[in-house]
């Protein structure tokens, strides 16, 4: 009973953690590794940077300090970590996503030459992406069957505690600075900041979570998906807690948990939609784009598009690297299905800007939005954003606190501001005829149906 590696990726917590458990049960001294891998961490944008980072010092402050932070390829820097540990294992929780089983299998390949073994112990799911199956073996596409299947399948009571450890102390490479946010903020990172979220969210508005999760004037949403993204706490132990509580907003928080792990298991059956439409027929509609189309992309990436529900989620986005679920599904079909743009942008943009930006989810939400992905037929909706801004904010609340400009406009007036008897000072008309750009979606869908 030497040494063991543990090394962190998308599970930045200690309790209900498998690997870390298994690196305990395998050596009497663990050494907690993170690696700042350039190949992700250049690629997101400065709020999940920033994000990341605090998750990160959290979790070196559970470790008591000693967490080893290294920064490069995780090849050539696991292997030197293990072996100057005197390691002969390496602990991590399984990863699905394809550039991360292609980088565990290298790591795994190199740490082999030199006598050191990988083990994958748990993975960021209650359920891992490719158990769950249709009876004749293949995988599903369609959200209503797998759930019913997930369910069915279950999942693992939570993991125990880890026992008191030794964790070895080395020195490792400096925290990089933060990015600067621009006068973006974040909510607070890390392990314990999630389970007090949690707790919170589950004593207060669980219960009304079926009617109010979709009004984005209200706190009725746990807010709890960038602790998801880095593994801060477990589907699991959500999935635990809700096993006690009956109400029915308790069994709609639970189908979202499945959402996410539907998306998972989507991609990992299909790599490549990632950044590809599932759906090759409706994803052959004819796009708009060249320079000629950026103008409309900044309006909407900055939330001057003229449609105030559409803005205030996009100026959310800008402000807090977070948007309500029901704004990304009515900013996403504004970008798609009014200015006709294609998916994949939109979706990048996203990621840039959102702290719990997983491709999985994201991309695939993006899909479903453009008809595009998973759902069997959902090419002809189009959101019109000026009823959807009366049904979800029926007071303005929500408009009012992220588009300054309509803060005197009273009550639902402010969903509609071209019909006031005087413009507002500094808000855009709007940039495009919704009702135009809805008869154009469809026709484009049916020209492309029309092709298959």
């Amino acid at each position: 009973m030497g040494k063991s590696v543990l090394w962190f990726r998308r599970d930045l917590r200690l309790a209900d953690n498998p690997a870390l458990l298994a690196a305990a049960e395998s050596a009497r001294v663990v050494q907690p590794l993170f690696v700042l891998d350039p190949t992700l961490y250049d690629q997101a944008g400065p709020p999940r940077q920033a994000y990341l980072l605090r998750s990160l010092r959290a979790l070196d402050d559970a470790l008591g300090g000693h967490l080893l932070l290294r920064h490069g390829d995780p090849v050539r820097q696991v292997v030197e970590v293990a072996k100057r540990a005197g390691a002969d294992q390496v602990h991590i929780a399984a990863d699905y996503g394809r550039y991360g089983v292609r980088r565990d299998a290298a790591v795994e390949k190199a740490l082999a030459e030199d006598g050191i073994t990988l083990h994958r112990t748990g993975s960021p799911y209650a359920v891992a992406p490719g158990r769950v199956r249709k009876p004749d073996g293949t995988p599903y596409r369609v959200f209503t069957p797998f759930s019913r299947a997930w369910q069915e399948h279950g999942w693992r009571r939570p993991a125990d505690l880890p026992p008191d450890l030794e964790y070895a102390r080395t020195k490792g490479d400096p925290f990089p600075d933060e990015p600067d946010l621009d006068g973006l903020t974040l909510p607070e990172a890390g392990e314990r900041a999630a389970l007090a979220r949690w707790a919170d969210f589950a004593d207060t508005a669980l219960a009304s979570y079926d009617t109010d999760r979709d009004r984005p004037d209200r706190p009725g949403t746990s807010r709890l998906s960038p602790a998801l993204k880095y593994g801060e706490l477990h589907p699991r132990t959500l999935l635990a807690d809700l096993a006690h509580r009956r109400s029915r907003g308790a069994e709609v928080f639970r189908n979202e948990i499945c959402w996410r792990e539907f998306y998972a298991d989507v991609l990992h059956h299909n790599p490549a939609s990632a950044w590809e439409s599932l759906d090759p027929v409706t994803g052959g509609i004819e796009v708009d784009g060249g320079p000629e189309t950026d103008d409309a992309f900044d309006a909407w990436a900055n939330g001057r598009t003229g449609y105030p529900i559409v803005d205030a989620g996009m100026r959310q986005l800008l402000s807090v690297g977070w948007m309500h679920n029901r704004l990304r599904m009515i900013t996403a079909s504004f970008l798609v299905k009014d200015l006709h743009l294609a998916w994949q942008r939109g979706a990048e943009h996203f990621l840039h800007y959102l702290i719990d930006g997983d491709v999985a989810s994201n991309n695939h939400g993006w899909q479903w939005t453009a008809g595009t992905g998973t759902d069997a037929a959902p090419y002809f909706r189009v959101f019109n954003p000026t009823l959807q801004g009366k049904k979800v904010d029926p007071d303005g609340e929500y408009v009012r606190r992220w588009v300054p400009e309509l803060r005197d406009v009273p009550g639902p007036a402010v969903h509609e501001p071209w019909k006031l008897r005087q413009p507002v000072p500094g808000y855009p008309a709007p940039i495009v005829d919704h009702d135009a750009e809805r008869k154009e979606t469809l026709r484009r869908y049916e020209k492309a149906r029309g092709r298959s």
